[in-house]
């Protein structure tokens, strides 16, 4: 009896301690609960699905990576901690949708950073589904874009960073629930 009650056991810290080393899931797409950087944790803070036209077409599960985790995005946009933005594809998009979505994300407010946009927009790349876009905020440095496992290159500028993830954690995101499931709420 004693034994069967220590199997028992033992197959439930197991069972949790696997469930804990998977990290969250969204739409199929799993994403790890923590990633190194430099040698320092970032903590995944939440997963939020972009969805696009009146249909609600889903368009890709991004992860958001910070040092600490957070709800509040003024406080995130904020950090002058690294962060790092994952958006794994769910279905095919175009460079073309992708550059007239960053046109998009960019609006009249941001126009500052039309050279810095125009370089991001050229990295660009049709994206597969299962595809990644990684965007790493490293301060000092700036933003390091990597294309499915390509490293393009870092554009200077932590103004620009800023900017550039308050298109998801700003005043005027893709889809609420997006901004929400970053935020640390549910996903989709």
């Amino acid at each position: 009896m004693i034994r069967n009650l220590l199997l028992v056991s033992l197959a439930i810290i197991m069972a949790l301690g696997v469930a804990a080393a998977q990290g969250k899931e969204c739409k199929g797409v799993s994403f790890p609960d923590q990633l190194q950087v430099d040698g320092r944790a970032l903590a995944l803070n939440g997963l939020g699905l972009r969805q696009a036209t009146m249909l609600k077409v889903n368009v890709y599960v991004a992860a958001l990576y910070v040092t600490k985790t957070s709800a509040d995005a003024n406080l995130l946009l904020g950090s002058s901690s690294p962060k790092q933005l994952v958006l794994q594809f769910l279905r095919n998009v175009s460079a073309a949708e992708l550059n007239k979505a960053w046109d998009e994300g960019f609006d009249k407010r941001l126009a500052p950073f039309r050279d810095y946009l125009e370089t991001l927009k050229g990295w660009m790349a049709d994206m597969k589904t299962g595809q990644r876009l990684t965007f790493l905020h490293r301060p000092g440095m700036g933003l390091e874009v990597d294309v499915n496992g390509a490293a393009k290159g870092t554009i200077k500028g932590d103004d620009f960073a800023k900017a550039f993830f308050s298109i998801w954690l700003g005043a005027n995101t893709p889809n609420p629930g997006l901004k929400s499931g970053l935020l640390g709420g549910a996903c989709g």
